[in-house]
């Protein structure tokens, strides 16, 4: 079953900041259409170390998001491109845009 993205997280660490909950979801949409640029722009161009920076980023908004499978699977993604593997790159860019599409609409 598919994970879907929610803001659990962010409503737990805020303990009710709706203007804390505001900020940080206001960076999550700032920084993720940005780092998925980035991350389209390295693999693209076959840079496997700077991708896996990049993965290591956005494996984090991840776990933010509640999406601890997809976390999980970013974290295998960024050790096979630290070893110039690229295999789950079509499953790691299936997860950036639910996360990319998630961002737009909250």
């Amino acid at each position: 079953m598919e994970q879907k993205p929610n803001l659990n997280y962010i409503k737990e660490l805020s303990g009710d900041d709706i203007e804390f909950e505001m900020k940080f979801i206001s960076v999550l949409k700032e920084e993720i259409p940005l780092e998925r640029k980035e991350y389209q722009k390295a693999i693209d161009a076959n840079k496997f170390k700077e991708t896996a920076e990049i993965v290591h980023k956005l494996k984090h908004k991840l776990n933010i998001l509640s999406l601890t499978e997809d976390y999980k699977l970013a974290v295998l993604y960024e050790e096979d491109l630290k070893k110039g593997d690229d295999k789950l790159k079509d499953k790691f860019l299936t997860i950036l845009e639910k996360i990319d599409t998630y961002t737009k609409k909250i």
